[in-house]
C-alpha cells in the first residue's frame, strides 16, 4: 500500500521520487513515483513524490524506514537513458546531488540503514527552453525500466514477491 505522506507512518521501505517536472529530464524521479503508486506494493512500502522538496525529504528519512529507495536523473557520464543502480556510502553528493538530504539527514540524526539510488542518465537538452514539462525520448523510455527495477528493489526489501515480479 501507498501513503502520500510517509512522515505521518514509518513503513520498511520508502520510495523517494525527486526531480524539477518544469527542468525536462529532472522530472525523471517524479514520474516513476507517479507509475508505482498506480501499481500494488506491499504493506510498508511508501511512495512519495518529493519533487524539489530535499527538505521534507530529509525530515522523511528520519521516519525509521529501513531502507529508501531514491529515483531521480543524474548526469554521471552514461548513454542517455541509462538506468543505473548506486548504493552511494556518503550520501548522494558523491552521485552529484548538490543538495544532499541524506548527509543532511545523517547530521540531524536517523536515517534508513540502507539508500539505494536508482538513476537515469539525462539527455542533453540545451536546444529547449528552461522550463521544458517533457522528458526526452531516451529517459521517458527508461521509466518503465526504473518502475520494474524499484519494484525488484522493494520485493528484495520487503521479502516479499511482487506479482509480475521476476523470482
Amino acid at each position: 500500500m501507498t501513503r502520500s505522506h510517509p512522515a505521518a507512518r514509518s513503513g520498511t521501505v520508502l520510495v523517494a521520487g525527486i526531480g524539477n517536472v518544469f527542468n525536462g529530464d529532472g522530472g525523471f524521479g517524479v514520474e516513476v513515483a507517479r507509475r508505482l503508486r498506480r501499481r500494488p506494493l506491499p504493506e510498508g512500502v511508501d511512495v512519495t513524490d518529493f519533487g524539489i522538496r530535499s527538505t521534507d525529504l530529509m525530515y522523511a528519512l528520519g521516519a525509521d524506514y529501513r531502507t529508501v529507495v531514491l529515483v531521480e536523473a543524474a548526469a554521471r557520464g552514461l548513454v542517455p537513458g541509462t538506468v543505473s543502480l548506486v548504493e552511494p556510502v556518503g550520501g548522494l553528493g558523491e552521485a552529484g546531488h548538490p543538495l544532499d538530504p541524506v548527509r543532511l539527514a545523517r547530521e540531524d540524526g536517523r536515517v534508513p540503514a540502507r539508500t539505494l539510488l536508482v538513476a537515469c542518465e539525462p539527455a542533453e537538452r540545451a536546444a529547449h527552453p528552461p522550463w521544458e514539462m517533457t522528458l526526452s525520448r531516451p529517459v521517458a523510455a527508461a521509466v518503465a525500466e526504473a518502475v520494474r527495477l524499484v519494484e525488484m528493489l522493494v520485493a528484495r526489501e520487503t521479502g516479499r514477491l511482487l506479482a509480475g515480479t521476476p523470482a
